[in-house]
């Protein structure tokens, strides 16, 4: 009991430090986690929101404007908030970061060469926080730019989230991957944490990317959380950069 007393009071003192515009975008991550408002639906305004949470509308606006900045929430000029989606097209280079060396970026061609399922390694499981020997979706994609094969994608997905998802559905979606995961499974990519490291490319990878056994490449490897940080999807992205590099903005 001890020990709960003092838990309870660790989130009692948290509670009363934490500035209320987060406490108030908690609220709306929670509102946008349970699927309160769709990708690309109108959320209320920042006058009726205040309204319910009973704050200033200034409040409400301090925590839409974090969620923005996050990509979470879009704001368009006299139409209202709105929930981002991976639909848009600005968002298909938010998590797509390699880039030509030359000439402005273009959308990638997607060719899909398997999809199956199988049972998480041990491997697999910690990256997606389940347990080994449960079902995971694993699907080999192969990216190519201007009809150049740049990216072999290997992607493991939890089963339980996407079990509808199918070899023959693959081939015939021909938008953003993550838009087909927000849309027929619910699951929204709102970040990602990626390693990079340099590697030798195996025999098979080499013939996908049409270069020569032990050629160095990229290896990416991702792993992408929904709201509430939970893990979704990892991705092991064999990256040629001939002609191509990894581009990312800090600020």
């Amino acid at each position: 009991m001890q020990n709960g007393r003092a838990t309870r009071a660790e989130a009692a003192r948290e509670a009363v430090f934490t500035p209320l515009y987060k406490q108030i975008k908690q609220l709306l991550l929670q509102d946008l986690d349970r699927g309160a408002w769709k990708p690309g639906e109108l959320i209320p305004s920042e006058q009726e929101l205040a309204a319910r949470f009973q704050v200033s509308q200034g409040t409400v606006r301090k925590a839409i404007d974090e969620l923005a900045a996050e990509n979470l929430l879009l704001r368009r000029q006299g139409k209202g908030t709105f929930v981002a989606t991976h639909h848009e097209p600005k968002a298909q280079f938010r998590f797509l970061r390699i880039m030509p060396d030359e000439g402005a970026p273009v959308a990638a061609q997607s060719r899909f060469l398997e999809c199956r399922r199988q049972r998480a390694t041990a491997d697999i499981a910690r990256y997606l926080d389940i347990k080994a020997g449960d079902g995971v979706v694993f699907v080999r994609r192969v990216l190519s730019f201007k009809n150049e094969p740049i990216i072999v994608d290997d992607i493991w997905l939890p089963g339980s989230i996407f079990k509808g998802l199918t070899a023959e559905r693959l081939a015939e979606y021909h938008g953003p991957l993550y838009g087909l995961f927000e849309s027929e499974f619910g699951t929204r990519m709102i970040r990602a944490e990626e390693r990079l490291r340099a590697c030798p490319a195996d025999a098979e990878i080499a013939k996908l990317l049409k270069i020569a056994t032990s050629t160095p490449i990229l290896l990416v490897e991702r792993v992408s959380l929904t709201y509430g940080e939970r893990p979704v999807e990892l991705r092991r992205g064999f990256c040629l950069t001939e002609h191509h590099h990894y581009h990312n903005t800090l600020s």
